[in-house]
């Protein structure tokens, strides 16, 4: 990885799917494209031929995908979880409750590469990943939100 490239902190299961989802994007989603273009170019002219333009669209953007999921797994540094700790770090299970909400969340702190915050996976980039980032059990954290600042308190790290 040269100075310029960003790593990409994964957990073991987030880089099993980013590998299985780039071998189905080459296995099987690069030739059903690729045929699609094949039968757009033998529908005749393709300078007004919808169904190749799509196709075209369709291998951009699949091209891009893949080359995207190449770069985070080149680049990608395995998360290893080290056992209990005190403090929130990567990888950690973070069990939150928001000042003035009676039912606590619970996050699991990820790389921006696998992020899912509907699914309760948030990366240590985002502004709720970036406060509990060495935050202890007990300690109360700050988020800067458009709407104003948000306090968290910590109930338990695993």
């Amino acid at each position: 990885m040269s100075a310029k490239e960003k790593a990409y902190f994964l957990t073991p299961e987030g880089k099993r799917k980013l590998e299985e989802e780039l071998e189905y994007l080459r296995t099987v989603k690069r030739p059903q494209v690729a045929e699609q273009i094949h039968q757009a170019k033998a529908d005749g002219d393709i300078s007004e031929n919808a169904g190749y333009d799509e196709a075209k669209t369709a291998q951009a953007f699949l091209e891009g995908r893949i080359l995207t999921l190449e770069k985070i797994l080149e680049n990608a540094i395995v998360i290893e979880k080290q056992g209990p700790s005190d403090s929130v770090m990567l990888g950690s299970k973070v069990t939150v409750l928001e000042e003035g909400q009676t039912e606590p969340e619970t996050y699991l702190i990820v790389g921006s590469a696998e992020a899912d915050p509907l699914n309760g996976r948030i990366s240590n980039e985002s502004p709720l990943g970036q406060a509990l980032m060495g935050a202890k059990v007990g300690d109360t954290v700050v988020v800067h939100a458009p709407a104003g600042e948000i306090r968290f308190k910590v109930v338990s790290i695993e």
